[in-house]
């Protein structure tokens, strides 16, 4: 298969990676093909570093992983990501937790001032519906839990949604999901910066997905979309 790399502009690398991405993600990519440099090189008519540049990034997203001969997409374990979602609400709610549980804990108002500006300027004007605004998600419940000031609950937070991120991706693929995220960030941000506590809580345990099964019900359709590379 020929792909006519087009960019507009757009580095190549960026071109082939959101070309990969959306065919792993749209399960054009069987979970058993082997994705090789000289391979790809051809299929784009490029050379190889920005192949190589986009396995990289697909790699660090959690959507190939390499092999001893190129790269494979990955096939996500159910049990590990329900494990790791459950540690990621831990990891949240704690945050806003401990500041309810310690008066004396303040979240920082200057960061979470700035992070409501840039969602009111998101949602004057939202961004197209496409799974790389993950990494934007993300950004926001890393400040949100920064501001209440543990900096390992952050590492821990950031470990986590790294391993996630090929998952969460499939949220933003959904009609209106990224209209929706944005509400619901700038009414959780409200809450914290009105030194509602409690209503933040329950805000984020609702926006995150109120029990263990409402998380796994979306990583089950992301798995279910995936699956369908292999029939």
């Amino acid at each position: 298969m020929s792909t006519r790399v087009a960019t507009a502009g757009q580095p190549l690398r960026d071109v082939v990676y959101e070309t990969l991405r959306a065919e792993l993600m749209n399960g054009d990519i069987k979970f058993g093909e082997r994705l090789t440099e000289p391979k790809l090189s051809a299929r784009f008519g490029i050379s190889r570093t920005p192949i190589r540049e986009a396995l990289t990034v697909l790699c660090s997203d959690g959507l190939l992983r390499r092999e001893e001969y190129g790269f494979s997409p990955v096939r996500p374990s159910i049990p590990l990501i329900r494990d790791l979602y459950e540690l990621r609400i831990t990891l949240e709610l704690g945050g806003i937790q401990r500041a309810i549980n310690n008066p004396e804990i303040r979240h920082d108002r200057e960061l979470l001032t700035a992070e409501r500006a840039a969602w009111l300027a998101l949602r004057a004007d939202p961004p197209a519906q496409e799974p790389g605004f993950v990494v934007r998600d993300e950004e926001f419940h890393v400040t949100l839990l920064r501001a209440a000031g543990n900096a390992e609950l952050v590492r821990s937070l950031e470990s986590v949604n790294s391993r996630i991120r090929h998952v969460r991706m499939y949220d933003f693929m959904v009609n209106n999901r990224i209209e929706t995220t944005i509400t619901e960030h700038l009414a959780i941000l409200e809450a914290v910066l009105a030194q509602d506590l409690p209503l933040a809580y329950r805000l984020l345990h609702r926006h995150i997905g109120e029990s263990l099964d409402v998380v796994l019900e979306r990583v089950t359709r992301a798995m279910a979309a995936m699956s369908l590379a292999t029939e």
